[in-house]
């Protein structure tokens, strides 16, 4: 809904969908594991609800026998009082542990259900998908389905001792006890008004608080941004709006209540009305007698009791639905990227690639690779060049399969990669983007995350061939030491040598440098590429150059135009040749003042640096 209460597309629950099926249905698999303990608590509660019905029924005789026989002693009766309180407790202590533990560990494997079928889908869908939208789902979401799992078995134990207390009335008196429900029906007829209220209101809070993450997920991950233009102004304007549609959603829901919460909790205490004045009547005609007009109050407290907790109940069941949806809506994604029936390995692989007749394009876009042809041979440093939107670093997508070809092949050493294990896959071929991401742990920890549980050795190895050794050293904590959030903490160019050291552990046959090396010092860039060579002779790497610098460390240079290859050669041999070369050089390529675009420039070492 809008601010002004209209509804709009993206507010409303979805059509028809295998959702119609019931969402207690779509989320049984969940609690199946947990149906035991479900049953032991709910057995312990029918007890103490059995001692709870008991008490009326002790007190009611009680007061009859004592009217009858003035001498009636008490201390039984005080006793089974105290016997059957003492009980009670116990068994509701045992019950609300029970239920409470179930639906925490619900809402445990609830997470990390959608959490394991997050690391499953592909990049496609975290291109169209908000990652406060993401983190809502799996945070508010299932915290509303697990706090309808904590409170829905302790009101139908309420429900329960409903039909046990008017069992025992009918069994007292029939026509006293239809005096006293018949206010109910009123009852259930506004239970559906309300239920029918709040669930689109349920949904559309869900999806406001969604939106409310994703603007507070946005701003705090690009805070720097944010405060480099002076834009915390349009952010805090942006939460403001966010802020207020929740509000207005909430306010909607609370009118809701307001009007019909009190018609829930008070049409049954009509019936206790109704009790005492018919109820009174037939004790002074002798038909009935005191201890049974107290007994049936009581039980018409428990009658009261899930009507009071009805409204609230439909609250949770209906947020419970709309999140559980929202939940399935994810969990329903299909990955692109699967694994195939009946994998292949490499067990020695060589690093051969070749790409035949690839399109591909993202999304429902144009295609950005058009009849891509190209080989490159195991061992070779090759460097691919182009201009902007050519699909450089696309290339290197798709060999890790982040997305699949819309047509075209693409093998390693003559097996299609389709064809391999998706983790194989990614062991063989990895991608050093130019962007990289650390995470909040220790700089030993970065290092490994591709091969956890390396010993520091290695991990130093690594450190060491990416030039990042020394700098780690003098780190507070050297190997040790915490990086800030994605790494801030650091330098552009250290965190460039960790995401590249971090790359180099797995010792993948193809290396994939996404312009991974451009905050790096020209002179260390070269040093890194000299130790990647000693490291393992005959690694295929592939440099999606932006800088003359990385184009000079290639043995031979793939100049893409539209998608497709324009030529291949030495640099030297494409300036001669290939003039759009030149061009794209001078325009895209990233080069200092002096640079002279011949084919005698020296090209190591043409840049000053820039960590």
């Amino acid at each position: 809904m809008t601010l002004s209460g209209l509804p709009d597309q993206a507010s409303l629950p979805p059509g028809p969908t295998r959702l119609e099926l019931g969402w207690l249905r779509r989320i049984w698999p969940i609690l199946r594991p947990h149906t035991a303990s479900v049953i032991f608590s709910f057995s312990v509660g029918v007890v103490a609800l059995v001692l709870q019905v008991a008490v009326p029924a002790i007190v009611g005789t009680t007061i009859d026998e004592s009217i009858a026989s003035d001498n009636q002693p008490l201390q039984g009766f005080l006793i089974a009082l105290a016997v059957i309180g003492m009980a009670r407790g116990v068994l509701l202590v045992i019950y609300r542990y029970g239920l409470y533990r179930m639906a925490y560990s619900v809402e445990a494997d609830l997470r990390q259900t959608m959490f394991r079928h997050y690391t499953t889908l592909s990049h496609s869908f975290y291109d169209r998908m908000q990652s406060g939208q993401l983190i809502s789902r799996a945070q508010s979401d299932v915290r509303a389905v697990q706090l309808f799992f904590a409170v829905a078995p302790l009101i139908l134990t309420a429900v329960l001792s409903f039909f046990i207390a008017m069992t025992v009335m009918l069994r007292t008196n029939v026509l006293l006890t239809l005096v006293a429900v018949a206010p109910l029906p009123f009852v259930y007829v506004v239970g559906i008004l309300l239920r029918n209220r709040l669930f689109p209101l349920s949904w559309i809070i869900q999806g406001r608080q969604a939106e409310v993450a994703t603007v507070t997920e946005e701003s705090i991950a690009g805070v720097r941004v944010v405060q480099s233009f002076a834009a915390e102004g349009s952010r805090v304007t942006e939460m403001a709006k966010a802020a207020r549609g929740l509000r207005w959603a909430n306010v909607q829901q609370g009118d809701v209540r307001a009007r019909f919460a009190p018609l829930l909790e008070n049409l049954p205490r009509l019936g206790s009305l109704a009790v005492l004045v018919y109820g009174g009547w037939l004790v002074i005609d002798g038909q009935l007698e005191i201890g049974a007009i107290i007994q049936f109050n009581a039980y018409i407290l428990m009658l009261q009791i899930p009507f009071r907790f009805l409204g609230f109940f439909l609250i949770l069941g209906q947020r419970a639905r709309a999140s559980s949806e929202r939940i399935f809506e994810v969990l329903d994604e299909t990955p692109e990227i699967t694994d195939p029936e009946q994998p292949v390995d490499l067990p020695v692989p060589k690093g051969r690639v070749e790409m035949s007749g690839v399109q591909f394009g993202y999304g429902s876009g144009p295609d950005v690779l058009r009849d891509l042809d190209l080989v490159i041979s195991a061992g070779e440093t090759v460097a691919i060049v182009g201009g902007t939107g050519s699909g450089k670093s696309t290339v290197g997508r798709l060999l890790s399969r982040f997305y699949d070809p819309r047509d075209g092949t693409i093998t390693l050493d003559g097996v299609n990669i389709a064809d391999l294990k998706v983790s194989r896959l990614r062991e063989l071929i990895v991608v050093a983007p130019d962007e990289p991401f650390l995470f909040s742990v220790p700089v030993r920890d970065n290092l490994a995350f591709g091969r956890p549980g390396v010993d520091q050795a290695e991990i130093e190895a690594a450190a060491r061939a990416v030039d990042a050794h020394e700098f780690i050293l003098n780190l507070e904590h050297g190997y040790s030491t915490v990086v800030g959030e994605r790494g801030y903490t650091l330098s552009g160019g250290q965190r460039q040598r960790i995401a590249l050291g971090r790359a180099l552990l797995v010792d993948p046959a193809v290396l994939v440098l996404d312009d991974a090396t451009s905050a790096i010092d020209v002179e260390v860039e070269a040093r890194i590429h000299d130790a990647l060579r000693v490291r393992r002779d005959g690694r295929t790497t592939i440099l999606v150059a932006h800088r003359l610098s990385t184009i000079g460390l290639a043995d031979r240079v793939i100049f893409l135009v539209d998608g497709s290859v324009k030529a291949t050669g030495t640099h030297a041999e494409l300036l001669r040749r290939v003039p759009e070369y030149a061009t794209v050089l001078a325009h895209d390529i990233d080069l200092t003042p002096d640079t002279d675009l011949t084919p005698d420039t020296e090209l190591a070492g043409t840049e000053g640096s820039q960590e």
